[in-house]
């Protein structure tokens, strides 16, 4: 057995005031729930749908003012709306809409087929989007995700093009860390790949903000694509460089009726002339 000598057993020696500060949040990190900013508002992947970046950044409704060249109204809807009522947005004067298919290769909508089908059985002409995640997968991979999963196109005379929905990143940064000219890159890779698919180019669904901020306002799609505008404001505002007006105008995230709701910029013959290519 050891003898312990007079002495030989030390205190321990004081510990400075920040270091026991330390030691005790490391300790309460272990236990206590993440409870941070970033994860109290970051959606969980899959969630995201058309305009919830331009509600996040821009976050107001417009009201169309009154007087307006002919247009038609259209709506757009998720997995948020769940089963919709079709009949009742026919009955309101709803004749075209959008269903969320797919987003990033992770990702279906688990109501595509009541939403997409449901559209179409009512009367209304309709089409898919895809929410692109650029940070996760390539844009060819992307689109031809898309279009094995609900997002090809038909000339029956009801089936609009995809739309690629390219907007502010909810999970992260808000041009999912690419420089502008990775991003057109990567659009274009889309556009390209849908356009090899299905003989159609996608209608590309942004904010003009975004699109300044994250493509150094490109226009390298105007002559092709479809331009989907998305300002919750009386009016469409100035658009993004090349497209000299827009098909289409997400103009409130919260309409009288289910979903968000839109603008066709121009009478119903012509949301048929889109269908028909």
């Amino acid at each position: 057995m050891a003898v312990l000598r007079p002495g030989s057993i030390r205190s321990p020696r004081p510990r400075p005031l920040a270091g026991l500060l330390t030691a005790l949040l490391a300790a309460l990190s272990l236990t206590l729930p993440l409870t941070s900013a970033h994860a109290a508002t970051t959606p969980s992947r899959g969630s995201a749908y058309l305009g919830i970046g331009v509600l996040a950044h821009d976050g107001r409704n417009g009201t169309p003012t009154t007087g307006d060249a002919t247009q038609t109204e259209g709506v757009d809807v998720s997995a948020y709306q769940g089963n919709v009522a079709w009949s009742t947005l026919w009955n309101s004067g709803v004749r075209w809409a959008y269903t969320k298919g797919t987003e990033g290769t992770y990702y279906t909508n688990p109501y595509f087929a009541q939403q997409y089908n449901g559209a179409y059985n009512v009367g209304m002409i309709r089409g898919a989007y895809h929410f692109a995640t650029p940070d996760t997968t390539s844009g060819a991979t992307q689109a031809n995700y898309f279009v094995d999963h609900g997002g090809g196109w038909s000339r029956d005379g009801r089936t609009l093009p995809g739309a690629l929905d390219i907007e502010w990143n909810p999970y992260g940064a808000a041009c999912y860390g690419r420089t502008a000219g990775q991003m057109v890159s990567w659009i274009a890779d889309f556009v390209n790949t849908y356009r090899a698919r299905t003989g159609r180019y996608p209608v590309i669904y942004t904010a003009a903000s975004w699109w300044t901020q994250c493509t150094g306002d490109s226009g390298a799609f105007a002559a092709n694509s479809p331009l989907w505008i998305a300002r919750y404001a009386a009016d469409p505002g100035t658009l993004p460089a090349g497209w000299p007006y827009y098909t289409m105008w997400q103009y409130t995230s919260s309409g009288p009726t289910v979903g968000d709701h839109d603008k066709f910029n121009g009478a119903l013959d012509r949301v048929q002339a889109l269908a028909n290519g």
